[in-house]
């Protein structure tokens, strides 16, 4: 195995952040619609999780995703 020093950045970024709360909100409800015999709000919480990954990629084209200019990069 090989030491590589540069860090892939692991989706640690406001877009990817965004993206996934947004996306868990989505599955959350979805969940719990579909017990609830919900159709309707099952087909709407798939819209949302939609919705929570163009709202990621728009947010890494607008430089917030990983190495973006918008993202300050923090040491760890």
């Amino acid at each position: 195995m090989s030491e590589d020093n540069t860090d892939p950045g692991h989706g640690h970024s406001p877009a990817a952040w965004t993206a996934v709360i947004i996306m868990l909100i989505a599955f959350t409800i979805g969940t719990v619609a579909f017990w609830l015999d919900l159709p309707a709000l099952v087909w709407a919480s798939a819209g949302l999780l939609v919705v929570g990954a163009l709202v990621g990629w728009a947010m890494a084209r607008a430089g917030y995703g990983v190495g973006g200019a918008r993202v300050q990069a923090k040491d760890h």
